[in-house]
């Protein structure tokens, strides 16, 4: 495998420097099954592999391949982002206090307030990017397991990992930091202190809009909490298919790759749009003037991602008739894949504070003049 100290380009592009040793080849090969013979004296095969559930070759190179990149000890696949958010919180025990960004993607805040009520699981949602309320709140409150999003999901807010992990450390508890929008391209949040980085793979780690994963990684493999996760996975068999591992491997390689142009085009669209009459405001932590800027330089590296929102001027009726004028943003859910997507979140989450004027961008590696002069025809239609 790769030495630690490569970059992170050069792990993605070899994946992690796998060789097939039966084979020579440098991709992996699939093995579909689901269970493995033993021989006759009821010994398992050399490989140790006995059923599926946890035995998954290609699954475990993925897993390999992501640690790297994350510059973590192990990480742990799921079948999605949810999944791999739910083992966290799942193998909690009840009574615990956990503190939770408010504002982040609406699928985790319903299902953590549905979780969290159903096992008596104390829990405070609050905005952590003011680091003076996250280091408040920590002391206060003491919470078990702290949880954010950076950058968040679709307000973009950017939120310092190393403040809250001090915070949270302090506090006795431990800091889980959802970095789906930033990759580990971009930001590897162990590095600043979290004790477990998950990410929706299905997203940009992927990239193609045609695998649904998730990954936690950790640099504490012997940490009773990860031990715990680690259980709950098997035990409630929440583990991915060795296709979509596979898929997964493939996409990996030209991930850094498919983030730089994502990140670029971005910056180009934010800058576009804020300079724009018929936008109200752009929520995007590359632009020099959005709160959050001077975080988002230190912890992030070489962009600031492809997720993206904007107001536009005139409310529900004009942003959903800009959606709708668009022409080479697909009008559909996810982020970071290849093709760009344009989403009207009010309709999805009309409850949350959310502005009805608000669009979601994400961008994807399309030429950049063709996604804004799209957005300016739609725009001024």
């Amino acid at each position: 495998m790769a030495k630690r100290g490569l970059s992170v380009a050069t792990i993605a592009a070899q994946a992690g420097g796998y060789i097939d040793a039966a084979s020579g080849g440098v991709v992996p090969p699939i093995q579909p099954s689901t269970t493995f013979a033993r021989d006759r004296s009821y010994q398992p095969h050399p490989t140790g592999n006995i059923y599926a559930r946890d035995d998954n070759d290609v699954g475990r190179i993925a897993e390999a391949l992501l640690a790297q990149l994350d510059n973590a000890e192990t990480a742990l696949l799921f079948p999605n982002g949810m999944a791999a958010i739910a083992a966290v919180f799942r193998v909690l025990p009840g009574g615990a206090t956990v503190l939770v960004q408010s504002q982040i993607y609406w699928g985790t805040t319903k299902w953590l307030r549905e979780f969290c009520a159903r096992r008596s699981v104390t829990l405070i949602e609050a905005d952590l990017s003011d680091i003076g309320q996250a280091q408040s709140l920590c002391a206060h409150h003491q919470p078990d397991l702290v949880f954010i999003e950076t950058p968040s999901n679709p307000w973009l807010r950017t939120t310092d990992i190393a403040l809250v992990a001090e915070a949270t450390h302090a506090a006795g508890g431990r800091l889980v930091v959802d970095a789906t929008a930033a990759t580990p391209i971009l930001t590897r949040a162990l590095d600043f202190g979290a004790d477990i980085v998950m990410h929706s793979a299905t997203k940009g780690i992927n990239g193609h809009s045609d695998v649904l994963a998730g990954v936690l990684a950790t640099n504490a493999p012997a940490d009773s909490h990860w031990q715990a996760i680690a259980i709950d996975r098997h035990d409630a068999g929440a583990v991915i298919g060795s296709f979509e591992a596979w898929l997964l491997i493939r996409s990996i390689r030209t991930l850094p790759l498919r983030v730089e142009r994502m990140s670029q085009n971005a910056q180009a669209v934010a800058e576009f749009l804020q300079s724009h009459d018929a936008v109200a405001q752009v929520f995007y932590p590359g632009l020099p003037d959005f709160d959050g800027h001077s975080v988002a330089k230190r912890q992030m590296v070489g962009g600031f991602g492809s997720l993206l929102s904007f107001c536009v001027k005139g409310g529900a009726v004009e942003a959903l008739r800009v959606a709708g004028q668009l022409n080479l943003f697909h009008r559909a859910t996810s982020l970071g894949g290849v093709e760009s997507l344009v989403e009207h979140r009010h309709t999805i989450e009309p409850h949350t504070g959310i502005p009805e004027s608000l669009l979601r961008l994400s961008i994807g590696i399309e030429d950049v003049q063709d996604l804004c002069a799209d957005l300016e025809q739609a725009l001024t239609c």
